[in-house]
């Protein structure tokens, strides 16, 4: 018999109870804060066609897992949430409500090297506005993430950028300067001589692109942004912000922890990506149809949420473990274990009746239940129980209406 050693695949995780609830904790708050805009979910399979994903990112298109079905289909894993929207807006156009804000909160792969922060499967949330060209949307976008971290209790910084600002540059140099914020700007410079630009000129070019002013449209973005009541305070302008994906057009952004490295959440205006998928004849292949949105690093987030310990403490979902004292109180706990399930009362019973009261206990303490029901033969006898706050070590004895009153209030 062959033994079959147990591991996750690099890149790849488990995560046990402790880990999910704060993953669920972070995604509910997510979900709060893109409703209260108006955002609605939206899913779409873990596989695309591969033609569907191809020539959409770049030089991180060889990130992208392919492969090809029993049936010879090509097909790919979701690298991200932003061009399958795209082709879900071409795919059902004639069903949806314009403008279409939707929020998406689902696993996409890439294939990454793994290191701290960087995994290969990975949550990515989304949020999008499409149909909407004017700045009014924009500065939506960036309010709603301004408010994602308010909640959060985070504090970061936005940076912002016009993809104009390129317009006439090489994209080879555009991805150089992309990286000026990580690795210093000799080595942006050495890099974009490398890739063919004279000495000289790469420092012009940097140069003249630091001192760019506003353009007219993050002028206008900004103005919006500032009547809707955002906190200028944390956005900044930055000309050379670059964002390497391929089918970012005007607007781009970055959100950024204080004191951290590395970009939270990020997006900009993509009005060119989702005409790529309307067929010829049907307005023509390639019209633009007006898109402005964000994907927020959920991983990350996540990370730096501990890091500045700002998770709450996440306990159990039941209130109560009900205790079986010994195989003789079996029937009572039972019976008013089915009381508190009739009353929706969250709470759980535990298993094995000839476990000690003390193990019952610790059983509860370390799912991080907040009380213990303990039902001996003194209350039998009384017809109640006995209520213990595992917090505090206080204890009660009432009648099992008494607690069902307390706790349905």
């Amino acid at each position: 018999m062959i033994k079959i050693k147990p591991q996750t695949l690099k890149g790849f995780r488990d995560f046990l109870p402790k880990e999910v609830k704060k993953r669920q904790w972070l995604i509910n708050i997510l979900i709060s804060v893109f409703e209260s805009y108006g955002f609605e979910p939206l899913e779409t399979p873990s596989l695309e066609y591969a033609e569907v994903l191809r020539g959409k990112y770049g030089e991180e298109e060889k990130l992208i897992y392919e492969f090809e079905t029993r049936g010879k289909d090509k097909v790919a894993l979701r690298y991200d949430q932003t061009v399958p929207l795209s082709r879900v807006i071409t795919q059902y156009q004639n069903e949806l409500v314009f403008p279409f804000k939707r929020y998406q909160i689902q696993n996409v792969w890439r294939g990454e090297n793994p290191q701290k922060g960087r995994y290969r499967e990975f949550i990515q949330c989304d949020a999008d506005i499409i149909g909407s060209s004017s700045p009014i949307a924009d500065a939506e976008i960036l309010r709603l993430v301004l408010d994602v971290y308010k909640t959060l209790r985070l504090n970061i910084t936005i940076k912002i950028n016009d993809r104009e600002n390129f317009k006439n540059m090489d994209k080879k140099y555009v991805s150089a300067i992309d990286k000026l914020e990580k690795i210093g700007e000799s080595a942006v410079l050495s890099e974009m001589v490398d890739k063919g630009m004279a000495s000289e000129g790469a420092k012009k070019a940097l140069s003249s692109l630091q001192k760019k002013p506003q353009t007219a449209k993050i002028k206008e973005i900004l103005s919006v942004l500032k009547k809707i009541g955002a906190d200028m305070g944390r956005i900044i302008y930055e000309p050379t912000l670059a964002r390497g994906l391929n089918y970012y057009t005007e607007m781009i952004f970055e959100t950024v922890a204080q004191n951290s490295s590395g970009s939270l959440c990020s997006g900009g205006r993509f009005d060119k990506l989702i005409g790529k998928f309307l067929p010829a004849g049907r307005q023509g292949s390639g019209v633009n149809v007006p898109a402005v949105g964000f994907g927020l690093g959920f991983d990350r987030t996540l990370e730096i949420l501990e890091e500045k310990n700002l998770i709450p403490q996440l306990k159990s979902s039941s209130k109560f473990l009900v205790t079986t004292f010994n195989k003789d109180s079996k029937d009572k706990s039972l019976e008013v274990y089915k009381k508190l399930r009739d009353e929706s009362i969250n709470c759980e019973i535990f298993l094995d009746e000839t476990a000690g009261l003390e193990k019952q206990l610790k059983y509860a303490d370390k799912k991080g239940i907040s009380y213990v029901l303990i039902i001996g033969p003194k209350e039998i006898k009384e017809d109640k129980a006995t209520i213990k706050n595992l917090k505090t070590g206080d204890q009660k004895t009432v009648s099992v209406e008494e607690l069902i009153k307390q706790f349905n209030n």
